[in-house]
């Protein structure tokens, strides 16, 4: 698959794990925000065609995920994720022909990561947007 942030800067191919089929969004706090549906890849599962050197990287508390942006337009192409460091997540809105309107997204619990100790615990809701007829 191919994918590029929006001003066209980055761009990339990425060898997902089983296609839109790991579809997920997150509930913590920075997912949230950001709204993206990321589908799995392994860690070496992206190659940069051109603007690597234009990404930038935002951590924040236990600074073990890698959020990647573009420097010149801001968006969100990829995480390497916490729950698991040796694979990433790909924004799906940045690859060609995908759309992140999918009839059913998978949401993790972020907000009670498991990694956060006794009070963290694994969870994964689901949100099925309803159908006006």
């Amino acid at each position: 698959m191919r994918g590029r942030c929006h001003c066209g800067t980055v761009t990339f191919e990425v060898r997902p794990t089983d296609g839109v089929a790991t579809a997920r969004r997150c509930d913590c706090s920075l997912c949230a925000r950001r709204g993206a549906v990321a589908i799995s890849a392994p860690l070496d599962g992206i190659t940069y065609l051109t603007g690597a050197d234009n990404l930038t990287l935002y951590q924040f508390g236990t600074k073990v995920a890698e959020h990647w942006f573009c420097k010149t337009c801001g968006i969100y192409t990829h995480h390497r994720r916490r729950s698991d460091p040796g694979e990433i997540g790909v924004n799906l809105a940045c690859l060609d022909g995908y759309t992140p309107f999918l009839p059913e997204v998978i949401v993790n619990d972020g907000i009670n990561h498991p990694s956060d100790g006794p009070s963290g615990r694994a969870g994964i809701l689901r949100f099925t947007p309803e159908v006006s007829e």
